[in-house]
């Protein structure tokens, strides 16, 4: 016999049925047999890098379920400051501090959506993505385009609105575009890479100048590995 969680998320899935042609959102179980993991779907907002691509979210709902928001995490690879480039995962407080029981999947993955339209570079969860958005709005759009086109099936766009997310570097918060400023003139991203291993920002920048890494004018690039190991052994006081 079914219990009142999921006859709750069967009653939710069939809701989106019946609703999925206006709210352009559906979901549906990954497995036959199992109400706890779901896949959703819906496809990229209009008048963005992402418009008319189809991604497709990962959802695992636990036996607290709607006590705890859902789990959510992108199976569609997407070039977005708050969504791992490597991982899919997602930083949305919707998912985390802000989710209240009377959220549903539907509304958890409206809320995922809205967040292709208006990211927040000013709380990343990839610092490379929101460092570029920040940097170079315009190589953002680009990016995230071709990734919309590569892995989403996005039609390509022939010419690409940049006024939204110019907007939004210029609008970010001085203490955030002075964040990626600071690292004596190194780009955030590289400093990032090393600060994710739990290394200390300042400590990175001098190991970076320790080695004489070049600072590429403060745009972001690849070490080479034998960079890397240096860099690290001097972090982890091997050098």
């Amino acid at each position: 016999m079914s219990n009142s969680r999921d006859r709750r998320i069967m009653k939710e899935l069939q809701d989106l049925t019946e609703d999925k042609d206006s709210s352009g959102i559906h979901a549906a179980p990954d497995r036959e047999t199992s109400l706890t993991s779901l896949k959703g779907w819906f496809y990229g907002p209009g008048n963005t890098p992402y418009e008319g691509g189809k991604y497709v979210i990962r959802i695992a709902l636990d036996s607290e379920y709607p006590f705890k928001p859902p789990r959510m995490q992108f199976e569609t690879k997407i070039w977005h400051p708050n969504v791992s480039s490597q991982t899919g995962a997602i930083c949305l407080d919707t998912l985390k501090n802000n989710w209240s029981p009377v959220q549903t999947i539907k509304t958890a993955l409206l809320s995922v959506r809205m967040l292709l339209e208006n990211p927040n570079p000013s709380d990343p969860q990839d610092a490379q993505v929101a460092s570029m958005l920040l940097q170079d709005p315009q190589g953002f759009v680009l990016m995230a385009h071709e990734w919309a086109v590569k892995h989403a099936g996005a039609p390509r766009q022939p010419k690409l609105n940049t006024a939204r997310f110019d907007s939004l570097a210029k609008s970010a918060p001085s203490s955030v575009r002075l964040e990626e400023q600071r690292f004596y003139g190194y780009n955030g991203a590289l400093i990032n890479r090393f600060v994710t291993m739990g290394f200390q920002q300042d400590r990175v920048a001098e190991a970076l100048i320790y080695f004489g890494i070049d600072r590429n004018n403060g745009q972001d690039y690849a070490l080479t590995d034998a960079q890397v190991g240096d860099v690290t052994a001097r972090l982890l006081g091997e050098q």
